[in-house]
């Protein structure tokens, strides 16, 4: 698969003079529900109408959604609104009731990406479809599982092709429910800056306080578009409702986004240095989170040293850290008085962190 400027033309010729907008609830609950969203969101930027269906859970006994029957809705919505249709399928099986249902866009979740098999199931399921057809990045972050997907769907095909960043799953502590990863997602564009990327502030959140300025990042990064999982009463609903907005809510979020304009003259300059400055900033917050993270560290060695009445400084560990560091900095091109500068500071900090521990 190669990147093609017809592989926006699904997006472009939706003439929109706003990002992509997905937007509804996590989950269709009842035929009430579905509806009195969809007539909500009717007259606001949401292009597409989101309900999940099929709701597996990562363990069992919680609610995994209605079925098939919520298709039946989705077509309501449809008849009654005018809003086009969205929902994910993980199977064969799911993507022939969607089809029958003339669902009008199709994603696939980040557990079903993680799987070659399925990818090649639901590929097969769909060969020569004209639907729009979206891939969740995997759980974990592994750029050739995602592009894998992807081109296993173009191999069968599907034209009307996107990608969705959702986040990545992992073990640590984190003011995310996934971690965003926004190199990750920027490597994508650099390899395929034509295929249209989603960001999906819920997922990656967990938090609805949060969806605003994750979805500002997204679109600073130049993402095409924004998926929000959006609910009349967000604190009942079934699914996920810690990361679910109102329906109002959402609107006034697409009213404070910054978007950026293509009428100014100096827009192209404007465009690709504010993306550069917005890479600057994902990566200087992952510093801050990784000295964070050191300093963690530190401070359990403190501990340790003070169970045992170990001295603070040891010389011989420092000067072997800073030999090595020098060597990996200039690997990466980075002088060797920058690296001297850096890690000295960070070594302060370092004895500082464990000074207090000892000395409480």
């Amino acid at each position: 698969m190669e990147n093609k400027k017809e592989m926006r033309t699904w997006l472009d010729d939706m003439n929109l003079d706003h990002p992509l907008v997905i937007a509804g609830p996590c989950s269709a609950e009842t035929e009430e529900q579905v509806l009195r969203i969809a007539h909500e969101l009717k007259d606001t930027d949401v292009n597409y109408y989101r309900a999940g269906i099929w709701k597996p859970r990562t363990r069992p006994g919680n609610f995994e959604g209605v079925g098939a029957l919520g298709l039946k809705w989705l077509q309501k919505v449809k008849a009654e609104t005018g809003m086009k249709t969205c929902t994910e399928v993980a199977n064969a099986a799911h993507v022939k009731l969607a089809l029958e249902y003339d669902v009008d866009l199709l994603w696939i979740g980040a557990r079903s990406t993680v799987s070659p098999f399925i990818m090649q199931e639901i590929a097969d399921a769909l060969q020569g479809t004209d639907k729009i057809v979206l891939v969740k990045n995997p759980v974990n972050p592994d750029l050739s599982l995602w592009l894998g997907g992807i081109e296993r769907l173009y191999s069968a095909g599907i034209k009307n092709l996107g990608a969705i960043h959702r986040g990545f799953s992992t073990y640590e502590k984190s003011k995310y429910r996934n971690i965003p990863e926004w190199q990750l997602a920027i490597e994508f564009q650099n390899r395929f800056p034509d295929l249209p990327l989603i960001n999906d502030p819920s997922h990656i959140t967990g938090n609805r306080e949060m969806i605003f300025e994750v979805s500002q990042t997204a679109l600073d990064l130049n993402f095409d578009g924004l998926m929000i999982e959006t609910h009349f009463d967000p604190e009942n609903a079934w699914s996920d409702a810690a990361q679910q907005v109102t329906p109002s809510s959402l609107v006034q979020i697409m009213k404070d986004l910054k978007i950026r304009k293509e009428s100014d003259p100096e827009a192209e300059y404007n465009k690709d240095l504010n993306n550069l400055r917005a890479q600057i900033d994902v990566v200087d917050n992952q510093i801050i989170d990784l000295l964070g993270k050191r300093m963690k560290v530190a401070d359990g060695i403190g501990t340790l040293k003070k169970q045992k009445n170990v001295a603070v400084l040891q010389n011989k560990r420092w000067n072997e850290i800073l030999g090595h560091m020098v060597l990996e900095g200039e690997e990466r091109g980075l002088s060797e008085e920058f690296i001297l500068k850096m890690f000295k500071a960070i070594h302060q900090e370092s004895i500082n962190h464990q000074e207090k521990i000892i000395n409480k």
